[in-house]
């Protein structure tokens, strides 16, 4: 399995991103995918998750209501939707998979990875 994140960049506060994590190397049908952040000296920390099939969604408190987890089965993709961005969303942010709709914002419960996107948010 291989996933891979793209869309991070630099950004204004209050200004909005997209990020995307493409999957690839098997059916994804009983998958959660979920999105990561981590700053330098500090755990990684879940941000939110969905089930493949999109009926099941979870957000950190700290992102309710500004991001929105999203999926495209066709394209085997997930996508975080960033608005209203603040400068503590500066991070590297990380897209994961696992086989099963449990612990879904427990980092060790992943089973794969992509590598991060670096989104930068300036005051």
């Amino acid at each position: 399995v291989q996933l891979q994140a793209s869309g991070g960049g630099l950004v204004q506060a209050g200004g909005s991103l997209k990020l995307s994590c493409a999957a690839s190397g098997r059916t994804f049908s009983d998958y959660a995918m979920a999105w990561f952040r981590q700053t330098p000296g500090k755990e990684r920390e879940f941000v939110a998750a969905i089930s493949w099939s999109g009926s099941m969604t979870h957000y950190a408190d700290s992102v309710k209501g500004r991001f929105t987890i999203s999926g495209d089965n066709a394209k085997n993709t997930v996508y975080l939707q960033m608005n209203s961005l603040k400068p503590d969303d500066t991070a590297v942010y990380y897209c994961a998979a696992k086989g099963s709709w449990t612990k879904v914002k427990d980092t060790s419960s992943y089973d794969y990875w992509g590598r991060g996107t670096l989104v930068t948010v300036s005051s």
